[in-house]
């Protein structure tokens, strides 16, 4: 596995644990703030389902599809923070 994927693997859980943390205090937040965090909550599922059969695929093709999947996980990483600091984290 290459470290781009190692990296990816941590990035990963890192988001399924800040979703798991977040879901604990969405019940005091505002409508937008939960509405907010039900997409990208999604989205987290959404991205380790589209990462897992790639994880293990060549390096070569991988490669691309990776960078892609490392970019939406930085999009979810600045919504998770949006909706930390609606709810007044």
């Amino acid at each position: 596995m290459s470290d781009q994927s190692t990296a990816l693997d941590e990035i990963i859980s890192k988001l399924k644990t800040e979703r798991d943390e977040l879901q604990l205090k969405i019940h005091l937040a505002s409508m937008d703030a939960k509405d907010d965090y039900e997409r990208i909550s999604g989205k987290v599922d959404e991205l380790n389902d589209q990462y897992e059969p790639v994880k293990d695929a060549v390096e070569e093709s991988a490669g691309n599809v990776l960078a892609a999947l490392g970019l939406v996980a930085d999009e979810l990483k600045a919504g998770f923070q949006r909706v930390r600091k609606s709810i007044g984290e």
